[in-house]
């Protein structure tokens, strides 16, 4: 099947008025300090949802799960199509779509794919880099948009001949998806490996300069928390800072956040965990919050690094599973105009000072402006929100949870929070309000395998829940999402059905095997212990068009299971029960033959010659299917 991206809107309030251009979402939480809000929404207010005027509108079809978060961008003048306003997503499949976002049509106005499977092009599989928190890695970091020179900006993951793996920047012009002048440049400063870097945070663009950051895939060997800065019109690269040179480790993952910046272009970057030698002089950078000045120098300008950071260390307790918060000023004070916002793992809150952020601190966060101990608050994943003078998080196994913060202080308890909690890993908020007024949180958890739920700002009580009704139900969840709100819609991203070898949403044949990628999809994780299959594990099973499938394995992140023989060649709904309960359907195209191959950490088949040896083929398209990797490991 195809992976889907969801559309939301209010229907009747559309037909009803013509409105101007809206203000577009160029890039990860809408503006460089990361806030979260989009101010200029007038169609998505708290009194629409009362009179129950918000359903799920379309879905659109797109190649692979979508980890980015989707962007739009107003009054795009497609060649020979005039103008439409456009929503850009970016697949793990190493494609970009433009879609017009007020249209139900699934065809995209253009797509650019930078894969080419008879040269040798891939996307790089979990197999490659020996992690299996992702399926597939190809585009998996926010792009950015420039849309003063109408170039949106991206970075490719691919595997091509001879093993080579490679990361490419790309700009692309948002009329057509050509490559701009310069267009794409290989990424490969000294001392970069590319097999065991990840590139999973947003983009940032400023002052005419793209901003990366860096992760690696499940603390796995030697990479470094990087921060590289490529100028926008040549993509040349004009800096880069290594955070553990001749070390390891004080990634910058931040749950999919990108580095925040100023209005003076300092840049901002929350590292994780580094210290896993006992170096502390080498692991100087990990777990800290840390000024970068930007570009051409990318100096490591100031830090904060908590009192607790060995701790943090032990435990992985990464402070960088969240990005920095840059608040504006009416949130500081005159000793302390300038202020940030962060939290991690641990679940403790820090508000510190952008222009001393205090340093290495002992024996306690004293030069913290704040440093709040978890008051029922906890794990925290992406990024916060802000608006109206509250910070919004939304931890693990919490519910949503606004804390004011003003006078460069920051209340210790929340003053206001939603009912219930929401799961495993909690949510990124983001806000639509018009101006200062009709202000709405809006978060996409993982409860019920995928849920977008809306909030009122001002008590947080819930205002929509797309579990209320089947016909709003999300058939999936791809972790780390992020609402993006524009002219009265809603966009959300998910996760889907691929084939368990290649993991190709389009190799799905009777008799093979799939992989169904969600969250609370079993109750445990179990494997099959003897042959032939079985029908259901721990409660768990899985119908393809009614026909149980057998099942290889579960979790509550994963089920590999088997297409029925009988499913014949044509679309298939795929639903899962678990402890009596069922999903919405999955829907997937079957297809008359077209198995997957798997293969080592080596990239090697995992199949036998005539001879009794391994074999030794990279081909995708053909062979037997042995086992499949599975796992899952929220850092790096």
């Amino acid at each position: 099947m195809h992976r889907n991206i969801f559309s939301f809107f209010v229907a009747l309030l559309l037909l009803a008025i013509e409105l101007a251009a809206q203000p577009s979402v160029v890039t990860y939480h809408n503006d460089n300090a990361r806030t979260g809000q989009y101010l200029n929404e007038t169609l998505l207010t708290p009194a629409g949802f009362t009179a129950g005027l918000f359903a799920k509108r379309y879905l659109l079809p797109v190649d692979g799960a979508v980890y980015a978060q989707p962007l739009y961008l107003s009054r795009v003048k497609i060649a020979g199509q005039g103008f439409h306003n456009v929503l850009f997503v970016a697949t793990s499949h190493d494609s970009l779509y433009a879609f017009d976002a007020d249209n139900e049509s699934a065809s995209p106005l253009w797509q650019v794919s930078f894969l080419d499977a008879a040269s040798g092009v891939t996307s790089v599989s979990a197999a490659d880099v020996g992690c299996g928190v992702m399926p597939e890695l190809g585009i998996t970091g926010t792009p950015v948009i420039d849309p003063v020179s109408g170039a949106i900006y991206l970075i490719a993951y691919t595997r091509e001949s001879g093993d080579r793996y490679v990361y490419r920047l790309h700009a692309l012009d948002v009329t057509n998806g050509a490559e701009r002048p310069g267009s794409p440049a290989a990424i490969q400063p000294p001392g970069f490996v590319s097999l065991a870097q990840k590139q999973r945070a947003a983009l940032l663009l400023s002052n005419g300069v793209v901003y990366s950051t860096w992760s690696g895939n499940c603390d796995m060997g030697t990479y470094h928390g990087w921060v590289m800065a490529h100028d926008a019109s040549t993509l040349t690269l004009s800096g880069f800072f290594n955070d553990s040179p001749g070390d390891r480790g004080s990634s910058f993952w931040n749950g999919g956040a990108g580095p925040a910046a100023d209005a003076q272009g300092n840049i901002y970057v929350v590292s994780a965990n580094g210290d896993f030698d006992g170096d502390a002089a080498l692991a100087r950078y990990d777990e800290s919050v840390l000024r970068i000045t930007q570009a051409p120098d990318l100096l490591a300008a100031d830090q904060f690094t908590p009192y607790n950071k060995l701790a943090l260390d032990a435990e992985d307790m990464d402070l960088g599973s969240s990005g920095a918060l840059v608040l504006p000023d009416e949130a500081g004070s005159p000793a302390h105009p300038h202020v940030l916002f962060t939290s991690g793992k641990e679940g403790r809150m820090y508000l510190l000072d952008r222009d001393a952020l205090g340093g290495v601190q002992t024996g306690s966060d004293s030069e913290a402006l704040a440093s709040l101990p978890d008051p029922g608050v906890h794990a925290t994943f992406g990024s916060a929100a802000y608006f109206n003078g509250s910070i919004y998080i939304a931890p693990v196994n919490s519910p949503v949870l606004a804390f004011p913060v003003s006078g460069a202080a920051l209340a210790s308890t929340a003053t206001a929070l939603s009912a219930g909690s929401n799961g495993y890993p909690g949510a990124t908020p983001s806000l639509s309000a018009n101006g200062s007024s009709d202000g709405m949180v809006w978060a996409i958890t993982a409860d019920d395998g995928g849920r977008l739920l809306a909030y009122d700002a001002g008590d947080l009580r819930v205002l929509y829940d797309s579990g209320a009704r089947a016909s709003d139900h999300l058939p999936g969840y791809a972790e780390f999402s992020v609402p993006t709100i524009a002219d009265g819609k809603v966009f959300a991203a998910i996760a889907a059905v691929t084939n368990a070898a290649s993991y190709s949403a389009d190799a799905i044949s009777p008799g093979s095997l799939i992989s169904l990628f969600g969250s609370n999809l079993a109750a445990i994780t179990a494997s099959a212990s003897a042959l032939p299959l079985p029908m259901s594990i721990a409660d768990t099973s899985v119908t393809i068009n009614g026909v149980p499938a057998p099942l290889w394995y579960e979790s509550p992140g994963q089920i590999n299971a088997q297409v029925p023989w009988e499913i014949p060649a044509g679309p298939a709904a795929v639903v899962v029960r678990t402890l009596g309960a069922l999903s919405a359907a999955a829907q997937i195209a079957v297809q008359p033959a077209a198995p997957g191959l798997f293969t080592d950490a080596a990239g090697d088949s995992a199949a036998l010659n005539a001879d009794g040896n391994p074999g030794r083929s990279r081909e995708r398209h053909f062979g037997f299917l042995h086992g499949t990797r599975t796992g899952g490991h929220y850092g790096g």
